[in-house]
This record gives C-alpha cells, structure tokens and sequence, in this order.
C-alpha cells in the first residue's frame, strides 16, 4: 500500500505542476486558507479538526485544479463503558485534484473531487491513501463554504469523517 499511494502522491504532484507551467494569460491562481470540523464514522473517534493551505489553479472559469496540504486530527474517545481510551489520530493530508463550478462567472455552487496521502504524524503511523469528494458555495468575495467527506485506506482498514470546511481564498 506504501508503493501505491507513494505513487499517486506523485502523480498528483507531477499533474499540479504541468498545469500549473502550462498556464495562458486567461488562467488565476488563488490561495486559500481553510478550517474544517467534522464527525468522524468510526466510533473511536468523537470528532475530526483540521486546518489547510489550498493552491488553486484555475484553467478557466468553472474549472480548477486544487492543490491542498494541512493538517487533520481525529479526536480518540473511550469505546463503550470499556475505560478503554482510544489514541488520537494525527495526519498530514496532500491532495490534488479537480473542482468544477456549475456556472460560468468561477463562482458559486461547485464539486470538488481529490486524491492523496496522508502522513501519519505518530511514530509508525505510516502513510493513508486519502480521498475527499465535496460541494460547496464560493463567494467572489473569496469565502467559501463546503461540504465534504474525506477518507483514509491503509493496510485494509478505513476510516474518514463528514466535514464542514470554511475558507478564505486570495487571488495571487
């Protein structure tokens, strides 16, 4: 599993600065800053919190490629009346992906698909394959509000969260 996320990791890296070095005249840049709570589906987690830099390139006006890096941390609790506490789970999320604006002013209501890793931050978490379906709302202004699910698959195993992000982006 670490040879195959490696490898998208890479890819989506590699995708992100073809277009970004292809760029027209016509195309913008932004950068966004974000902040994201959640409810996590797994029952030893009690919520999720994270915090992103998103770069976002846009090829016209309802079509970008996003690139994002932040941080995301899935808050342990106690499992049943066990006294059992489960750990908190760290991870360094870096996506890229597609988002497609159903207008055609580039802002709006948009979907939003990525793909990445997810560096666990504790020692021998290892690395996630991490994927993060979402819709939302951009204001030209720069406000953005969305909705997401975001997912982790490592060694067989899965967890995720639905998540409510809210940002801020700047044209550059």
């Amino acid at each position: 599993m670490k040879t195959i996320t490696k490898i998208i990791a890479t890819s989506a890296a590699v995708v992100a600065l073809f277009f970004t070095t292809n760029a027209n005249a016509q195309s913008s840049q932004k950068l966004g800053v974000g902040i994201t709570a959640g409810i996590p589906t797994s029952d030893a987690y009690s919520v999720a919190l994270g915090a992103d830099l998103r770069y976002q390139f846009d090829i016209d006006k309802q079509l970008s490629i996003p690139v994002t890096a932040g941080y995301t941390r899935l808050l342990g609790k106690e499992i049943g009346n066990t006294g059992v506490d489960f750990a908190d789970y760290g991870y360094i999320p870096v996506k890229a992906g597609v988002k497609y604006f159903f207008n055609t002013t580039g802002s709006g209501i948009y979907g939003l698909a990525e793909l990445g890793a997810g560096f666990g931050t504790a020692s021998g978490s290892g690395t996630s394959f991490v994927y993060s379906p979402a819709v939302g709302y951009a204001w030209s202004n720069g406000l953005d509000l969305g909705v997401k699910y975001e997912g982790l698959a490592q060694n067989g195993t899965s967890t995720g969260f639905f998540g409510l992000r809210l940002a801020y982006g700047f044209s550059l």
